[in-house]
């Protein structure tokens, strides 16, 4: 361990803005004035103390793994034994966490790496890091230009996080919504695939995916007009009926292809295996359990199922 004042002077430190060594004239400055921007662990150390050699490795490493959401700073009680008096400290190594100028938590002895990950992370719970964006303000903003109507504008800000953060899910999920959106289905499947196998269960990414799978869909079944004409002559021919919803809900008429879909169930609700009730809940997985065409078309449909 480094020892604070050796030779006269201040000895060398590692990672100066993350961790140092303080004395019992620095102690407010070093752990109670910079508590208030950031947790601070004050480590409490001996030089004869050999869990205390274990530990500190170990704290360190995760104090920089933080990247900033914490400092450590350390404290040989041998040659500064005011503070820990005055905090109880009766056995080494203890480590306290400092919060807002207060004593926040606590642990003692030469504790496993896992466990001082957990303290820590707990410790700075919701925090960002010093210079990191707050991602989940970004994709709150992708979101809402995307609503908005601009998906180009919503994929530049989706690029931006994945540039930070290359398998940030929520943002690959919105990249390949703005390039459905678009009628980039291809990219939109390309993007999707970078999604781990594990995480392809994501709420977003199974909406994706199910608007990947109707955009293929409506690119198979013809212009609209020609679908609305052979409903009109033939108000049974329940496929043409099926197309045309699929078809309109590609041209973002929710509304519409939910009536189609819906007039299926109540005409014949046994058609192709169930098919139209089935379409109508990938649609609601793809526009998403709060869109509005989403709730209404739920409300309807149970009213024909349990009427």
């Amino acid at each position: 361990m480094t020892i604070v004042e050796q030779g006269g002077g201040p000895a060398p430190q590692a990672a100066p803005d993350l961790i140092k060594e303080t004395t019992t004239q620095t102690f407010v400055k070093d752990v109670i004035e910079e508590s208030k921007r950031q947790p601070v662990l004050i480590d409490f150390w001996a030089e004869w103390c050999g869990p205390c050699r274990q530990l500190t490795p170990v704290l360190e490493k995760a104090v920089r793994a933080a990247k900033g959401k914490v400092k450590l700073v350390k404290m040989n009680i041998d040659q500064h034994p005011a503070i820990p008096g005055q905090m109880g400290i009766q056995s080494i190594p203890a480590v306290i966490a400092f919060v807002n100028g207060q004593p926040a938590d606590g642990f003692m002895g030469a504790v496993p790496e896992s466990q001082v990950n957990a303290f820590i992370e707990k410790l700075t719970k919701g925090m960002t890091a010093p210079g990191e964006p707050n991602i989940a303000e970004i994709l709150q903003e992708a979101e809402a230009v995307l609503a908005e109507g601009d998906p180009a504008a919503a994929a530049q800000i989706y690029a931006e996080i994945l540039g930070f953060d290359a398998t940030n899910i929520a943002a690959l999920a919105g990249l390949a919504k703005c390039y459905v959106t678009t009628g980039a289905v291809e990219q939109a499947k390309q993007t999707l695939a970078m999604v781990p196998e594990s995480k392809r269960n994501d709420a977003a990414v199974k909406a994706v995916q199910a608007s990947i799978d109707l955009a293929e869909q409506a690119q198979a079944v013809g212009p609209v007009a020609e679908l609305e004409q052979k409903v009109a002559a033939n108000p049974l021919d329940h496929q043409a009926r099926f197309d045309l919803a699929t078809a309109l809900n590609a041209l973002g008429k929710r509304s519409e292809a939910t009536n189609q879909l819906l007039e299926i169930v109540k005409r014949d609700r046994k058609w192709n295996d169930d098919g139209a009730r089935k379409q109508l809940v990938q649609f609601f997985e793809a526009w998403g359990g709060a869109d509005e065409a989403t709730v209404e078309g739920r409300k309807r449909l149970s009213t024909i199922l349990f009427s």
